[in-house]
């Protein structure tokens, strides 16, 4: 390693990323690079499964240090941490275990919510007689004021994305516990577009729960995801799954079934593990979230939001049409190309948009389209270089078309 990557910790872990070579990479929205040293944790892990058989209790322990350090990543504790397979189950097991009476409400922005965080609600409204009260998103934002405005006496939860999907933007989540918690309304966060990327403290954000799967910010595997319960709401809560990692058992063998009539949960988040879990995912994402915590969420969210704010300015002067403008306060570590929010998920109708998602691809720009907008989106492994020449891209298809004036989400 050369002197300046040793100077500069976001150099050395770029180098990390042999996919950085191959292409300009704004696509951790869609899901991240993997660097060598998880595909060498990978590998070896697979290669002591093949010449050794591996062992049970080996096995469990690294998916135990994978809870650990996700759990040190958002200031949680290990125990109010569950092993999942992705946000879609993690938010399912926590809406399941809810006590909800017929009447009851949730309250979601479902125009601005991914369907993971959409039909768990729309399933408990036809199996349980809940209501899910619906608020309309005002410029591609979820807004606080009319959240807050909708939860009455029947509400018991409001869930939220802390970073949406499309067109990216933050949502104040301190504010909404902060106003939530003495109305007795639980607040449940859809976090797989921040966890990895941005600050991420469930202490200091008071949130009851919080979802995320790993191939995301957290840069491991699909299949694999965490669900944090915080301890004292945990232990109020009935799984409508249980296995044996989710009870109390003296007995240490997975098998091992003590008194099936009298079993007691396990302990906060823990009641939520089910079955054997996907080791080779659990092995990814211990060796990253060790990689994001060597240079800490702190500086990796200056790093990322920064050079988001660099490819707004730098594309809204080309004359594109930045969503939300190249100034916009919410914006995270996401920028959005286009004037409107769609109802479709991956397609876009605009020929102008077609036009230079084209040129993106054809110049090696990995994105996706997502609402009718295209996204890119940044992690640590992105640098000033990335950011230029895709504005440079940017800049040339303006060039060989019609200009026609940036607009900007209202």
């Amino acid at each position: 390693m050369n002197s300046s990557a040793s100077a500069d910790p976001f150099a050395a872990r770029r180098a990390a990323f042999p996919g950085t070579e191959r292409h300009i990479y704004l696509d951790v929205a869609a899901r991240g690079l993997i660097s060598v040293g998880v595909r060498g944790a990978i590998d070896s892990y697979l290669d002591h499964r093949m010449m050794e058989g591996g062992d049970k209790a080996w096995m469990f322990s690294l998916a135990e240090e994978s809870r650990q350090r996700f759990a040190g990543l958002i200031g949680a504790d290990a125990d109010e941490v569950s092993l999942t397979k992705n946000v879609s189950e993690g938010i399912n097991a926590f809406g399941t275990a809810l006590p909800w009476q017929a009447g009851d409400n949730v309250v979601v922005c479902q125009a601005l919510e991914h369907p993971a965080n959409i039909f768990p609600w729309q399933n408990l409204a036809l199996q349980r007689g809940i209501a899910v009260k619906v608020v309309p998103p005002v410029g591609g934002r979820v807004p606080l004021d009319r959240v807050i405005a909708a939860i009455d006496a029947r509400t018991r939860l409001v869930t939220v994305s802390s970073v949406s999907f499309a067109p990216g933007f933050r949502f104040p989540l301190a504010e909404l516990t902060r106003q939530c918690r003495p109305r007795g309304v639980r607040v449940l966060v859809d976090a797989a577009q921040s966890v990895g990327i941005l600050e991420t403290d469930v202490r200091a954000l008071d949130v009851d729960a919080l979802a995320a799967s790993t191939q995301k910010g957290l840069l491991g595997l699909y299949g694999s995801g965490f669900l944090y319960v915080r301890r004292d709401v945990a232990e109020d809560l009935a799984p409508i799954y249980l296995s044996r990692p989710g009870v109390r058992i003296a007995a240490e063998h997975e098998a091992a079934a003590g008194t099936p009539d009298a079993f007691a949960y396990a302990f906060g988040a823990r009641r939520f593990d089910v079955g054997n879990f996907n080791f080779v995912g659990a092995v990814a994402v211990r060796q990253s979230i060790g990689e994001i915590g060597a240079i800490g969420t702190r500086a990796i969210e200056a790093r990322v939001c920064g050079l988001a704010r660099r490819l707004a300015e730098g594309l809204h002067e080309t004359g594109l049409p930045v969503f939300g403008g190249p100034d916009c306060p919410d914006q995270a570590h996401i920028v959005a190309i286009g004037e409107h929010l769609s109802e479709e998920h991956d397609a876009v109708g605009d020929a102008f948009l077609l036009a230079l998602n084209a040129r993106l691809e054809a110049a090696h720009v990995r994105h996706t389209i997502r609402r009718g907008m295209l996204r890119l989106s940044l992690h640590l492994y992105n640098n000033e270089d990335d950011v230029d020449r895709v504005i440079e891209v940017a800049r040339s298809f303006m060039a060989s078309k019609s200009r026609r004036p940036a607009k900007v989400g209202t």
